[in-house]
């Protein structure tokens, strides 16, 4: 008779990959908030003190918009970064590159903080500065990309709106912390005092310190990509990225370009045109502003979980349509329900924006990457995403306040929704891309 034997133990199953999932989040979430702190502390800054530090021998009008300026340095720069550091990435792996921009960008950011003004070294003070803002442009340049494609790469088909929300988040919280940063120290020693057109402005940039350490320790301790590294393991790799996407994809690029310019456009007049339009046109107190500042981050924080998460269950293009048409409708009523002046309509008039914001720009990390070949991804992605920058954040900034002092914010706004209808019908050129498996 056959002796029974006992079959043989089943392999213990996998571990589950909530750990893992959770240091790819931070790895995401920590990059894109130190770059969007940056910017949105910048942003304040050369709405409140720049002027007065950097450029004090010119008019008050004149003085704002070379401040803003400044800050358009970083779009003009982003793109050039985004072709270096895309090369690297699609070369030599996405954490090898994303550790080298946040790095950089720390840098910078502290340097910011550190640099003496116009009134100890003169015309230099203005040209460090810009230097700086360079830098930093180019870094940035290749952060986000590297962030989105870090956690897209790194889900589970199904899953990947909901992992990659984390970069995405990052600009919200940025924008919170850097609004309750000014706040504090407005409130600790107020906007108009010496002291804080002395030093009091510089403790945002230094206090960024502490997040970039964090971000470089979280960094440093992740591995590479399951989807890079199985290309590198097959050799599906190419040469020179930059020429293959341009041959291979140049209709998704520059349809991608487009839908990113309206978006830019409207994150840019919310995160830091309307501090400027608050404080200068309305003469409202920083004290209210910097409260509505972070509740409409809070806002859009919301929002950029609801559109990531959603985006995995109806389409990455759904949501960001929805989010670009709700914009599209929103830019012309916003600057006059601003104009009344209340606290209640101009907290209302940004709180809704930046909401509509955040739809829109909560689904771009997984959208942008499932675009694109995993052998030259980071240069598409980063690419497309920066120059929508250029045309979209880059162009408001330059003429906001010219285009505000002879029409009034409707002109501003209605451009704004001329570039989002742009941006809309390039959205509906583009396919559906949530059943894509990035492997």
């Amino acid at each position: 008779m056959a002796i029974a034997t006992q079959p043989a133990a089943a392999p213990a199953p996998a571990p589950a990959p909530q750990r893992t999932d959770r240091r790819v989040a931070l790895a995401g979430l920590a990059g894109t908030t130190i770059e969007f702190y940056d910017y949105f502390i910048y942003g304040t800054a050369a709405a409140l003190v720049f002027d007065k530090v950097f450029f004090p021998h010119l008019s008050p009008m004149a003085g704002a918009v070379a401040a803003l300026a400044t800050l358009a340095v970083v779009f003009v720069f982003r793109p050039l970064g985004s072709v270096v550091f895309g090369h690297i990435g699609d070369r030599l792996g996405r954490k090898r590159t994303l550790v080298v921009t946040l790095t950089l960008m720390g840098l910078c950011t502290v340097g910011v903080g550190l640099m003496p003004g116009a009134a100890t070294i003169g015309w230099v003070a203005p040209v460090l500065l810009v230097l700086l803002r360079a830098a930093q442009g180019f870094a940035v340049g290749g952060e986000w990309a590297g962030a989105a494609l870090f956690t897209s790469e790194s889900a589970a088909d199904g899953r990947r709106g909901r992992l990659t929300m984390y970069p995405q988040l990052g600009a919200c919280i940025a924008f919170a912390l850097a609004s309750l940063t000014f706040l504090v120290v407005n409130l600790s020693i107020g906007e108009t005092s010496d002291a804080f057109v002395a030093w009091g402005w510089r403790i945002p940039f230094l206090l960024s310190g502490v997040l970039i350490a964090v971000g470089l320790y979280v960094r440093l301790h992740t591995s590479e990509t399951p989807v890079f590294t199985a290309a590198q393991r097959k050799g599906d790799t190419v040469r020179a990225p930059f020429v293959e996407v341009w041959r291979r994809q140049t209709r998704t690029m520059l349809l991608v370009i487009g839908v990113t310019s309206g978006i830019f456009g409207a994150m840019t007049v919310g995160s830091v045109y309307l501090t400027t339009y608050a404080t200068k046109t309305l003469h409202m107190d920083m004290t209210t502003i910097l409260l509505i500042d972070t509740l409409a981050a809070l806002a859009a924080c919301v929002t950029t979980v609801i559109a990531s998460v959603w985006s995995d269950r109806i389409g990455r293009r759904r949501i960001v349509l929805a989010g670009s048409v709700g914009l599209a409708i929103w830019s012309p009523v916003l600057f006059p329900l601003m104009n009344v002046g209340s606290p209640l309509a101009v907290g209302t008039a940004a709180v809704v924006l930046l909401a509509l914001i955040g739809v829109a720009y909560g689904p771009l990390a997984a959208y942008l990457p499932e675009l694109f070949a995993t052998r030259y991804r980071y240069c598409g992605a980063g690419i497309s995403y920066n120059l929508g920058g250029v045309a979209g954040g880059a162009v408001v900034l330059l003429i906001a306040a010219p285009l505000s002092a002879v029409w009034g914010g409707v002109g501003l706004g209605c451009y704004l929704t001329a570039v989002l209808l742009a941006g809309i019908g390039c959205l509906l050129a583009l396919p559906e891309t949530r059943d894509r498996s990035l492997a």
